[in-house]
């Protein structure tokens, strides 16, 4: 039970070691991939938007201490909506760190009265900035800080880097990131007349057993203005591989940042609703926890993509697919044990393999 297409690279000391495209974009089997797809990278795109939002706390520009309000001032009076419907002022602020830790107490739903609200307020443009504001009128699922649940925090993110830089999230990431290391086709803002630029994208119907063609449109963006920190970002495999091998070379952040981000910070309790084996949880990415045997962070996406950045044996991957609710989506989690064997050996191979659906 394949796919149409996938595409895989692999980095090691900074030589490309392995490069392989297979399948066809269409389902009829015509049209043969080429390896310049450009995709939906879906959450993906989160170690991006961290990366944007670490080159900013490097500047000072915030702690992640600070309480997000500091920022974006709709956050200051938040509530919160018990198991039992009940909804209540929240006891505790959410802190910048709980937005790149996903325990700020937000969720993943798209169609909350707020957005509803936003969207149509907005008449479909909804930049990101107005995305943090609409939000933040929407109760928490949980007292910020308590528990780690996936969720739009890394689209507050983005909001919180407008707001520090002065500039556009996505101005940032083409003036700091993207142009300047040649990902020249890679944007957080992908006009939606353009999306016929990005490749099939399909979804799997497991009741039919076949896929389904699907649009190309995320459905993470809420406007035509918003860039999506979360799950926005259209891309190549060629352009990540790119930024993942700048991330690992600290052209990007410096080692302490990098050290910093790749380190577990969950709480014992925060840790009870996350979902990795051997991993914990940094700013934005899987990573190492505490005697764990795994040495990589990183993360993937919806539609299957998979990134991983293993600095102490110097290995970089990007593997891309363009499928939905794919049957084989947990095939990806078999890359890091397989790769890491191969160049350095089965002592560093170690640890469980990773079947998460992100």
């Amino acid at each position: 039970m394949g796919i149409p297409w996938n595409d895989c690279v692999v980095y090691h000391k900074g030589e490309c070691v392995y490069r392989r495209y297979a399948g066809t974009l269409d389902l009829e089997g015509k049209e043969p991939a080429t390896g310049k797809e450009l995709i939906n990278i879906y959450s993906c795109s989160k170690v991006i938007t961290c990366t944007a939002a670490l080159m900013l706390y490097e500047k000072g520009a915030f702690a992640l201490t600070d309480a997000l309000s500091l920022y974006l001032p709709e956050y200051a009076e938040m509530t919160v909506k018990g198991e039992d419907g009940t909804v209540k002022k929240a006891e505790t602020p959410i802190t910048v760190l709980d937005l790149f830790r996903m325990t700020a107490g937000f969720s993943y739903a798209l169609w909350t009265p707020a957005l509803r609200a936003c969207r149509e307020e907005t008449g479909g443009v909804c930049n990101t900035r107005d995305f943090a504001r609409y939000l933040a009128r929407d109760p928490l699922v949980y007292e910020p800080s308590t528990s780690w649940q996936y969720s739009l925090a890394h689209d507050v993110l983005a909001a919180l880097i407008e707001v520090c830089s002065g500039m556009y999230f996505e101005d940032f990431c083409q003036k700091y990131i993207f142009k300047p290391l040649g990902m020249t086709r890679s944007t957080f803002l992908l006009p939606y007349a353009e999306y016929d630029k990005v490749v099939p994208h399909y979804t799997y119907n497991a009741e039919e057993g076949k896929y389904i063609v699907c649009s190309k449109h995320p459905c993470y963006r809420i406007g035509e203005g918003h860039a999506s920190g979360g799950a926005g970002c259209v891309s190549t495999v060629d352009d990540y591989i790119k930024f993942l091998e700048a991330l690992r070379t600290e052209k990007l952040l410096s080692k302490k940042t990098l050290d910093l981000m790749e380190t577990d910070l969950l709480t014992e309790e925060q840790r009870k609703t996350f979902w990795y084996g051997d991993y914990g949880y940094g700013l934005g990415v899987r990573c190492p926890k505490e005697g764990s045997p795994v040495s990589d962070f990183g993360w993937g996406g919806a539609a299957g993509c998979y990134l991983l950045v293993d600095r102490k044996n110097e290995i970089t991957v990007f593997y891309a697919q363009h499928v939905l609710a794919s049957p084989a989506q947990a095939v990806r989690g078999e890359i890091r044990p397989i790769i890491t064997e191969i160049l350095c050996g089965k002592e560093a191979a170690r640890g469980a393999v990773d079947k998460s659906i992100f």
